[in-house]
């Protein structure tokens, strides 16, 4: 797999998650549903991958053994809210290992804990009931995560608004495209403030004139 450059990274991260999606054009989207619920920081890194059973969260625990600095943890919980697989003890973990932030399909708890900690949870839901402890589930595997599949390495991206997945090979490509809608909506508004005319669609063609 393609690996993403610590200065790669760093540029991606200058783009917010819609310039993102207009820079991949077919973008891969989380379900709207999964936000940030502690701390608004965004969240960049590949992709630590866990698939877990419904309502089953043990294995959780032996992946953020494993974890590695700047790595997003992706918690492949089938949208199950009804009890949680992450809790204030993981997110001080997670934080002690490095990693820059959690992306689960459920639910967590211990707001106040996770608050005091600091460490990003992107999730779905608060519910204060913990998952099972079978074991059961698998590490660094393909997901399907929000209605994304994520593979191990992919690049996860959150903000505010909302979680984008880019695969390590289109990172570049996504960038530029991104920098050219940026580029042509600045373009736009310039033009608008010299002439006085509104112009609601963004102009590309005269960007590079």
């Amino acid at each position: 797999m393609k690996q993403v450059s610590k200065e790669l990274l760093e540029q991606l991260g200058k783009y917010s998650v819609p310039e993102l999606c207009d820079g991949a054009g077919l973008y891969n989207t989380m379900d709207y549903h999964i936000k940030p619920m502690v701390t608004t920081e965004k969240i960049i890194g590949p992709a630590r991958t866990i698939k877990v059973p419904v309502g089953e969260g043990a294995i959780i625990a032996d992946a953020l053994m494993e974890v590695q600095a700047g790595e997003v943890i992706v918690i492949a919980g089938h949208g199950n809210c009804q009890s949680s697989y992450w809790g204030d003890h993981r997110s001080f973990c997670a934080k002690f290992q490095g990693a820059a932030g959690v992306v689960i399909d459920g639910a967590f708890r211990d707001v106040e804990g996770c608050e005091e900690i600091g460490f990003p949870i992107y999730a779905r839901a608060i519910t204060p009931g913990t998952a099972g402890k079978s074991g059961t589930g698998a590490i660094n595997v393909p997901v399907s995560c929000g209605g994304v599949i994520v593979n191990p390495g992919d690049i996860v991206v959150g903000d505010r608004n909302g979680v984008c997945v880019i695969a390590p090979e289109d990172v570049e490509t996504v960038m530029a495209k991104a920098q050219r809608k940026i580029d042509a909506q600045e373009w736009t508004i310039n033009e608008m403030k010299r002439t006085g005319v509104v112009m609601p669609k963004v102009v590309f063609n005269k960007v590079n004139d």
